[in-house]
């Protein structure tokens, strides 16, 4: 008999993880950007690679895309393209940050003309959501100052949320804006939506279509994001998640793969705050894998959610609010840990093969040939990386 019973694999069957399209082409470091054959050369090769993701462990069934990254001259056509492969086109994701005349700020610069070259930027975004049926506009800024003096901050601000209130004026009625934060990086001294309490404030000022985008690298070392989580939840604001790994600052690395425990935490706080399968929340992989292979990276990346959600779910929740009124501490931790100890992969390779799937999904993929087959195919043409 499965230890997941018919309310886990309910909830988990509706389990549904967002791919971002950069996770197939290449990337690295500030140092280099490293190759890596089969590579997609265009969108429609990036959603190929993703549908492969979804086939193999049906957890993957949307991909984001970033503007202009992905600029193709008919998104209906790359729309149908990815509905043809069994996924939807989700996020859009905007870029403020490779244009020369962004150096010292896009929606927060000083000067008129660039702030409006920016926002006609995502203005177009909001064209391409209509072409693809996406829902939601993310907006990451990597704008603030190196040394103090440098910048008026107040008056940025201030600029900001004017910038925002006229993208958000352009939102359809069934879109949404979704403003991230980062503690720091690329600016040192000041970054201008640097918290979660910043971000929250201009999407409060904006209306019901503005939430909260937590990416989980995004964070000074030590912040309990679990948290910040819970707090978004019952403020009705967490609109999505970058979910990835780190050791150090935003690493993008697969999740799971740094600190497992802390992914288990968050997934508890997001099954205790209703958005597990919210379609409120989304949920979706930021990484950037620059040294292994991609689609195998993105594979492993939604097995190890779906573990921590399995795990999350396995928390004796009445058990655990009968041990919190009776302050009873050591009982309480003793039945978190319990689920988060309990090996739930060989009853999820059960699920699997209940479903018509492969029990090993990396196994599997492994011997389908794909990484072969693109190896050989893509030869020529300009690799996707961060700049295409």
């Amino acid at each position: 008999m499965s230890i997941l019973n018919s309310d886990v694999l309910a909830s988990l069957e509706k389990q549904g993880i967002e791919l971002p399209s950069w996770a197939f082409g290449n990337s690295g470091t500030r140092f280099r950007v490293w190759t890596t054959e089969g590579t997609p050369r265009d969108p429609f090769e990036k959603i190929a690679d993703a549908a492969q993701v979804h086939k193999h462990t049906a957890l993957a069934p949307r991909v984001a895309l970033h503007i202009p990254w992905d600029n193709v001259d008919d998104f209906a056509g790359l729309r149908t393209y990815a509905e043809d492969l069994g996924v939807t086109l989700g996020t859009i994701n905007s870029n403020t940050f490779q244009d020369e005349d962004y150096k010292f700020g896009a929606l927060t610069h000083h000067d008129e003309r660039i702030r409006r070259k920016a926002i006609d930027h995502h203005l177009e975004c909001i064209d391409v959501m209509d072409a693809t049926g996406s829902r939601d506009l993310k907006i990451w800024l990597a704008e603030g100052s190196n040394y103090p003096g440098q910048n008026d901050m107040r008056a940025r601000q201030d600029r900001l949320s004017d910038s925002l209130r006229q993208i958000y004026a352009r939102l359809g009625d069934d879109q949404r804006l979704v403003l991230e934060y980062k503690f720091f990086e690329p600016s040192f001294y000041h970054t201008d939506v640097p918290d979660w309490g910043t971000s929250y404030a201009h999407v409060a000022a904006l209306g019901e279509k503005a939430m909260v985008c937590l990416d989980t690298g995004h964070h000074a070392p030590g912040t309990n994001i679990e948290f910040i989580v819970m707090q978004l939840l019952r403020l009705g604001k967490l609109g999505s998640f970058d979910i990835n790994s780190r050791f150090y600052a935003d690493d993008d690395l697969i999740v799971g793969a740094a600190d497992p425990f802390q992914l288990f935490r968050i997934l508890v706080e997001v099954v205790r705050g209703g958005g597990l399968n919210n379609p409120d929340v989304a949920f979706m992989l930021d990484q950037c894998h620059n040294i292994e292979d991609k689609i195998p990276g993105q594979i492993r990346s939604v097995l190890n959610v779906q573990e921590m959600t399995a795990r999350a779910l396995l928390v004796d929740r009445a058990a655990l609010d009968a041990a919190q009124e009776a302050n009873d501490v050591l009982t309480a931790n003793e039945l978190l840990m319990d689920a988060f100890y309990t090996d739930v992969r060989p009853a999820l390779a059960e699920w699997r093969e209940s479903r018509g799937l492969a029990a090993d999904p990396m196994a599997a993929y492994a011997a389908s040939g794909y990484q072969q087959e693109i190896a050989s195919s893509r030869v020529g043409g300009t690799a996707a990386s961060w700049g295409a």
